[in-house]
């Protein structure tokens, strides 16, 4: 196998990504595939501090990977009910305080609150709203008041009590998908009722210390093991960098990890190898799905892209997470192949996974599969 040759073209692919998407300030990718030597890290361009510093991107930088965090999420909760300390069929009520609880899932005049499970938080199918993307009937969405009070900072428990306050609950659960950051919060807040730990503490000792990623951290919640000589790459809105927003808090168990491709890395061979879960664990996480979109369906903290017959065929067929900023985290168990990268862009999860699934054509036509 010509390693050189798929370089190149994966770096052709990058740049023309970039040439044809000038609202990427700042882009990086990682793709490997041990069985058959490939290692690439690529980064290009810049973004710039709020201090006025210019800081070229770098396939070091620890990296927000917005959703994706989802998957880190999805772990904490399997590693637990590995530990025996919990179900993925526990009421999400065995574990929250009547506060949190009270009308929080309210659709029609019903409420379905205690019917909730923690399945339903992991494969999105709640019922419950989502406090990023839904419009609240009155007030401005979060995402404004994320953008217009940057230093604002938020706990899980004021960015749950905003939502059902403001919002309006989608369907009883288990019918369908409704994507829910909402869900995610409640799901933190199991880990933390359970574990005895605040939700970054526990990934810093259940992730990243025993998995070597002394780069992550959970932003707005916690530090890393050692900072990073490289720093954190840019992330914007627009043309608006707003990677040192306090206000980025409210994030937390949705997707507010951060940390540098390789450690990405560390952490996706870890879990696809069966070194953080069980087999059968991650085979539930998998499997216990519902549709996201046409060739997408979401499991516990899990993006599988499924065979659609003309549109999607077999070869595409991977698993991982992504994010609203252009993130992508997705392991190739035919190639045995690790693709992870971020375009820094909000609003830019389409391209970035159509742009995955491209790294994969390349894969797929230039290695032999492995039998």
């Amino acid at each position: 196998m010509d390693t050189q040759k798929i370089s190149k073209k994966i770096q052709n692919r990058f740049q023309r990504l970039l040439e044809a998407n000038p609202k990427i300030h700042n882009a990086c990718l990682l793709v490997e595939s041990q069985p058959h030597g490939l290692h690439l890290g690529l980064a290009s361009g810049q973004s710039q501090t709020q201090a006025g510093e210019i800081l070229p991107a770098h396939p070091q930088q620890s990296v927000f990977m917005a959703s994706v965090g989802k998957l880190c999420t999805a772990v904490l909760i399997g590693l637990l009910v590995e530990a025996g300390k919990l179900r993925f069929e526990d009421a999400l009520a065995q574990y929250l305080d009547e506060e949190l609880l009270k009308n929080l899932h309210v659709y029609k005049g019903v409420d379905y609150t205690r019917q909730i499970r923690l399945s339903h938080l992991l494969n999105h199918t709640s019922g419950l709203h989502d406090y990023f993307e839904d419009k609240p009937q009155r007030g401005e969405p979060m995402l404004n008041i994320i953008l217009n009070q940057p230093q604002r900072r938020w706990t899980p428990r004021e960015v749950v009590i905003w939502s059902k306050e403001n919002l309006k609950a989608h369907f009883p659960p288990g019918q369908k998908l409704h994507y829910s950051d909402t869900g995610y919060h409640l799901l933190g807040l199991v880990v933390e009722a359970v574990s005895g730990l605040s939700f970054a503490e526990a990934l810093h000792q259940y992730l990243f210390q025993p998995l070597g990623m002394k780069h992550a951290f959970l932003l707005g919640h916690s530090r890393p093991q050692e900072e990073n000589p490289f720093g954190i790459a840019g992330l914007y809105f627009g043309d608006k960098n707003v990677i040192e927003y306090a206000s980025l808090s409210m994030d937390y168990a949705g997707g507010g990890v951060t940390a540098p491709l390789q450690e990405w890395l560390i952490f996706l061979r870890a879990l696809a190898h069966g070194h953080i879960l069980q087999p059968a664990t991650l085979q539930r996480m998998r499997e216990d799905a519902a549709r996201f979109s046409i060739g997408i369906d979401y499991g516990y903290g899990v993006m599988n892209i499924t065979t659609v017959p003309l549109i999607m065929p077999r070869r595409f067929n991977c698993w991982g997470n992504a994010g609203s900023t252009g993130a992508f985290l997705f392991y190739h168990p035919v190639l045995d192949a690790c693709l992870i990268g971020s375009l820094n862009q909000f609003g830019y999860a389409p391209k970035a996974i159509r742009f995955m699934l491209q790294m994969v054509d390349i894969l797929w036509k230039e290695i032999k599969p492995l039998s």
